[in-house]
């Protein structure tokens, strides 16, 4: 995947599609993000504050699926418009330069790094998986099997055959999600419309403040996916296809095709991460809630098996844990190929290498490809709490989405071409993403002073 489109000439120009079939032979960014989503926040985060508050915080949840869909359009868009990798874009943004970029790549880089620890997390709960499944091995064997295995698939750069075998375990994992929620209704965890509504009452506990702003910045569409949304766009070849932004009649019309194949993109997305982020939740609070099950620790997994098994019976325990793993495995796979993109995108900027020569691109990938995955075990080696770990990179990934909103009212409102003009419905769409993250990150500071 990693080639040519991120330097964009005339000969690649292609005309975008024009029919929905059409455009469909061209989506695949948004099924890397659904993959990267579904394993990260929805299975363990969403169902862990489902288990903790019932129903009381569903209102959280979807506000954090539907909202921040806007801004990753908005990134979608600038790829597709600019050709531009993300931190090349931050590095244009208003405000003060600390050395060679702007502050916010600055801020981006060590607020990447904070989460160290989610990314840990995810792979221990992985490796718990593996241990479940076979536990020939302790988890921090598999633990450090795992690292060395996406290392190498990274390395050797299998991102295509993993991404395809990642997406059908996604897909089937939520079917079984959905099945399970159906299922839910014929036992005793049953839940009501009035229980649904109860959780859309934008109330909330100040002791779940934390466990929900971490939630939120996970959940949905996330500041790491948002950004990592960019360089997918890029090397389908979104951008390359548009061609130069020249502003010819031409380009016009290219670049508002492949938006729209882009725009499509997202929606399938969208759909897919927020059903399966509202069951989760739905399962969490109906039967987890109820049974008084705090998923935590290296009995995580377990624990969230029971969201099945007191569906669908004991029988599906093993189908459930070949499922977690495989969408625990492809979001950690997924950020390492997100990571050692966008580290060597800011070491560019930095002026440390020179990202746009496929060469020392391409190096630098391959060497972050390994350093990643032993830090990211030594950091679940070391604390061996997924669940806490994953919640404080979520938190860590609510402070990086005001950063990720201001870049997104920048890109809507600079170089802003006539033509690429948005509706009144989607900028409508893009203020309420605005607005409310701005609001939950201020209600999260107002819970936590009171």
């Amino acid at each position: 995947m990693i080639g040519d489109n991120y330097i964009i000439t005339h000969n690649s120009i292609k005309e975008p599609p024009v029919s929905f079939g059409s455009k469909l032979k061209f989506l695949g960014p948004g099924f890397i993000l659904s993959a990267s989503i579904v394993g990260s926040g929805e299975l363990i985060a969403t169902t862990v504050l489902g288990a903790r508050a019932g129903f009381i915080a569903f209102w959280i949840i979807i506000v954090s699926c539907l909202v921040k869909v806007a801004i990753q359009l908005e990134f979608g868009k600038r790829a597709v418009i600019s050709g531009e990798t993300p931190m090349q874009s931050f590095s244009k943004l208003p405000g003060p330069r600390l050395g060679k970029t702007n502050w916010t790549v600055t801020v981006v880089f060590f607020l990447t790094l904070l989460k160290i620890i989610q990314v840990g997390g995810m792979l221990g709960g992985s490796a718990i998986v593996l241990s479940m499944l076979f536990p020939v091995l302790p988890v921090f064997a598999w633990a450090i099997a795992i690292a060395i295995l996406i290392a190498v698939l990274i390395y050797k750069n299998y991102y295509r055959l993993v991404e395809k075998s990642s997406l059908i375990m996604v897909v089937a994992f939520t079917a079984l999600t959905i099945v399970s929620l159906v299922a839910v209704s014929f036992t005793p965890y049953h839940f009501t419309m009035a229980d649904i509504t109860s959780g859309l009452q934008f109330e909330l506990p100040a002791h779940l403040v934390i466990l929900a702003i971490g939630a939120f910045g996970i959940t949905g569409v996330a500041s790491d996916e948002i950004i990592a949304y960019n360089y997918w766009c890029i090397e389908k070849g979104y951008a390359a296809y548009t061609g130069p932004a020249d502003n010819t009649a031409e380009w016009n019309k290219r670049a508002r095709g492949w938006t729209s194949v882009m725009y499509l993109d997202a929606l399938v997305a969208m759909i897919i991460y927020t059903a399966v982020t509202a069951a989760f939740y739905l399962l969490g609070a109906s039967i987890l809630y109820n049974r008084g099950e705090i998923p935590e620790g290296n009995a995580l997994i377990e624990t969230l098996a029971h969201i099945y098994t007191q569906s669908l019976g004991n029988g599906i325990r093993t189908a459930y844990l070949i499922g977690a793993f495989f969408v625990l495995f492809s979001s950690v796979f997924a950020t390492l190929a997100y990571w050692s993109r966008l580290f060597s995108d800011i070491f560019g900027q930095f002026g440390w290498i020179d990202f746009y020569n496929p060469v020392k691109r391409k190096k630098t990938i391959a060497i972050l490809s390994w350093i990643f995955p032993a830090v990211w075990v030594v950091a679940y080696l070391f604390i061996q709490l997924p669940v806490f770990m994953i919640i404080s990179g979520g938190v860590v990934g609510s402070v990086l989405l005001l950063i990720v909103a201001f870049a997104a009212l920048c890109f809507r409102y600079h170089k802003n071409y006539p033509s690429l003009k948005s509706s009144l419905f989607y900028t409508i769409l893009f203020w309420l993403s605005i607005i409310s993250i701005g609001m939950i990150a201020v209600y999260g500071l107002v819970k936590l002073i009171s």
